[in-house]
């Protein structure tokens, strides 16, 4: 297979979520840019994709907390016009709770979780939109709408990636970029060990395959989806999310308060 449908740029693409990325969108005709901090395990990844499905891989070594490794990665994104689709998967989450959480911990978390993504996500929309469109799809989390779940920095900086994505849809959508946000549960990566608590300690019914969240949420980019939460066995569910939040919207913003709180002062 020789025909090409663009360059796909892949963060945490050494393992777990953003290797079956690299394999399901090689194996779908696109040559592969990957991004993480082991240089060995990425060459690893581009050596297999490359021996299986012919396509070319570069390997890009980068700690995008770090700001000169993530200015080389905007750079990439913003020269190469053959990238056209960027997977925002770097990232690490916490269990516990806020209180008991280092708050320089928090911080990397943001750093990475937020100010990276945002950062490529810049680098990547202009020119993709400049070029007739390009697809970003941005791996979130379920605590991006059930904060209370795990660690709330976690949360937060997932409500991020989420309420960023709406934005990029609303503002971009029509000019051809597509956006697609997905909203993982558990999965089956060392996440859960690098984060304090090893996946073997969950529920097994609630824990799900790299491969099969992959896949999943491939299709739903093919069903047009904006959002996808793999597990969430009854779409209508998000719609009545989405309906409540839309009308709710309408009524945030008005010249004086609502009539529940304006109170008669009583006279002295």
């Amino acid at each position: 297979m020789n025909e090409t449908v663009g360059t796909a740029l892949i963060t945490g693409a050494s393992s777990g979520i953003g290797a079956a990325y690299a394999d399901r969108l090689a194996r779908r005709g696109h040559d592969l840019i990957l991004v993480a901090r082991n240089r060995e395990r990425l060459e690893a990844v581009a050596e297999r994709i490359t021996r299986e499905t012919g396509r070319s891989v570069e390997v890009l070594t980068a700690d995008l907390a770090r700001a000169e490794d993530l200015l080389r990665v905007e750079q990439v994104l913003r020269s190469n016009e053959d990238i056209s689709v960027l997977v925002n998967n770097a990232g690490f989450g916490a269990v516990a709770p806020l209180v008991d959480s280092d708050v320089d911990a928090m911080e990397s978390m943001i750093t990475l979780n937020v100010t990276a993504l945002t950062r490529l996500t810049y680098a990547f929309a202009p020119g993709a939109v400049s070029r007739g469109g390009g697809t970003v799809i941005n791996i979130g989390s379920i605590v991006a709408i059930v904060p209370e779940l795990l660690n709330g920095v976690y949360g937060a900086s997932k409500a991020f990636v989420l309420a960023l994505s709406q934005s990029l849809r609303h503002e971009l959508g029509e000019k051809g970029l597509r956006v697609q946000v997905v909203l993982p549960g558990a999965i089956a990566t060392d996440f859960w060990q690098i984060a304090g608590n090893p996946v073997e300690n969950l529920p097994q019914e609630w824990v799900m395959t790299v491969d099969d969240l992959v896949d999943a949420a491939l299709a739903g980019l093919d069903d047009g989806e904006f959002v996808t939460i793999p597990a969430l066995p009854d779409v209508e569910l998000w719609d009545a999310y989405q309906g409540a939040r839309q009308a709710l919207s309408g009524n945030l913003s008005a010249s004086r308060p609502a009539e529940r709180y304006r109170r008669t002062t009583p006279a002295r």
